[in-house]
């Protein structure tokens, strides 16, 4: 049998271990709760600090494309800041080589992709597809290209034709096929008349 004075000194020790028990249950629960429902303070994907374009809406949802994967409709893509600037005159050379574009609707205008095509393929490039762009607002129309390649001087030579922002892609669309890309909004205004 055992009497109460043997038993005593591991009573503080067996106090000692749970209070230690609770101590690590409750920080577990604090890091779990941290580490799962953090805030939205995480910097803009490439720790890149540019404006978000103004947010539209739009009545319908279009769908992604079949080369881009789809992601939530509320999902705001963020492409660089625009600017003010008007496109410089073309780069490309007469009978120069003109990089193939894909075109995608960003806008709330049915058939705003297919009218664009037509306006790109009438201005001499090649179009390898149409589609809609549902990963984010675009701001305003814009063509896109990939910088240190040969898609850039073609890129700007068919924004000075369509009237629309080039920029280099963003990181939702750095990842996609080479060529050039066309997101179209509802200010496409198409080729310019006077060419």
């Amino acid at each position: 049998m055992t009497s109460p004075e043997s038993a005593s000194p591991s009573r503080p020790a067996k106090a000692a271990g749970f209070a230690l028990l609770g101590v690590a249950a409750v920080a577990l629960i604090i890091g779990v709760v941290s580490l799962f429902g953090g805030g939205d303070e995480s910097p803009t994907a490439g720790g890149t600090t540019t404006t978000p374009p103004p947010q539209t809406t739009t009545s319908e949802s279009p769908s992604a494309p079949a080369s881009t994967p789809s992601a939530p409709a509320a999902t705001t893509t963020t492409p660089p800041a625009a600017t003010t600037t008007t496109p410089p005159p073309p780069v490309t050379q007469p009978g120069s080589a003109k990089v193939p574009v894909r075109v995608y609707n960003n806008s709330t205008i049915t058939g705003l992709a297919g009218r664009a095509a037509d306006e790109v393929r009438a201005n001499g490039w090649a179009v390898e597809g149409t589609g809609n762009y549902s990963q984010g607002t675009i701001a305003t129309t814009t063509v896109y290209f990939r910088p240190g390649t040969d898609e850039e001087a073609s890129a700007r030579e068919l924004g000075a034709v369509l009237r629309a922002r080039v920029e280099p892609r963003f990181d939702g669309i750095q990842s996609s096929a080479p060529g050039i890309i066309l997101i179209v909004t509802n200010d496409f205004q198409g080729a310019s008349k006077n060419k």
